[in-house]
């Protein structure tokens, strides 16, 4: 059976318009969620900031519309897990950049295996050139615009890094290339506040609700370079791979022995999927 719907159906193949807004011009958004025994956790959380997004950039959709997507792909996941990747455009249009008065979104909807051992594997992390733009009015939308983050991707790559670290304009820290970032400092995690350049992550909000739950203090705030240096550890955290630990920044490298409330974290989000989701959740690290 088909693990792809698209524009209201399952389909075997996805054909995109050639006219399509999002494939010409990066006009459109996306998110990726986690569905574990046919259940997308967080769902209502993933819903909602797919459904902002599109409101913020003027794509007119109903919630309704992205629920049908993930009703149809649910009961085709793998109970261990799998990966959806929604993306929504603007549709076709003439060409130009001024948007169709009257707009036909493209929504294209897939599924992929999920990896439990992307959870808590560790990765050196790099300084990025690029900064992400707090100024734009799509900073804190998970645009189709992801250029800057794949070319920094591959520029850390070169320099034997896993990741890239991004600041905005302002030298703040923002984010990392896939993942929302965290300072430890003994018990306590500080995360970049929710900003013109932070997106802001379903796992990130998590992470801030259940942390005093462990004894974590947590606090949103500008950082800094000297934040990440002076740091006890660094974390980052996506709704695919949970948790994944900074083992250095550049040449700052961080004792493992730190790692101990990123940890606790990962396991905090271990139950809370297996809570919602009704399932045993293998996590590898």
């Amino acid at each position: 059976m088909s693990a792809i719907f698209l524009d209201g159906r399952l389909v075997e193949r996805a054909a995109i318009d050639p006219a399509d807004r999002g494939f010409l011009l990066g006009d459109g958004l996306f998110d990726t969620a986690t569905l574990f025994g046919g259940r997308v956790w967080r769902r209502d959380d993933h819903l909602a900031r797919l459904a902002a997004g599109a409101e913020a950039i003027g794509i007119p959709i109903g919630r309704g519309e992205i629920e049908a997507a993930f009703d149809a792909l649910a009961p085709l996941a793998p109970a261990a897990g799998a990966v959806i990747r929604t993306t929504l455009t603007r549709g076709p249009g003439p060409r130009g950049l001024k948007p169709p008065a009257d707009p036909r979104p493209t929504l294209l909807a897939t599924l992929a295996p999920w990896n439990p051992d992307l959870a808590f594997r560790p990765v050196r992390a790099a300084l990025a050139e690029a900064r992400r733009n707090d100024r734009s009015p799509t900073g804190a939308v998970k645009t189709l615009g992801y250029l800057d983050a794949i070319l920094e991707t591959e520029r850390a790559a070169r320099r034997g890094f896993g990741e890239a670290i991004l600041l905005d304009t302002a030298e703040r820290v923002a984010s990392s290339t896939m993942a929302n970032l965290f300072v430890l400092k003994g018990r306590r995690l500080k995360t970049p506040r929710l900003a013109g350049a932070v997106l802001p992550g379903i796992v990130r909000a998590r992470v801030l609700a259940l942390a005093p739950l462990l004894g974590l203090g947590v606090e949103e705030a500008d950082l800094g370079i000297a934040d990440l240096a002076s740091a006890d550890g660094l974390f980052l955290t996506n709704s695919v791979r949970l948790v994944t630990p900074v083992e250095a920044f550049e040449d700052r490298r961080y004792d493992p022995a730190a790692f101990g409330p990123a940890r606790l974290v990962l396991e905090m989000l271990r139950a809370d999927i297996e809570a919602e989701c009704g399932v045993t959740l293998p996590l590898g690290g």
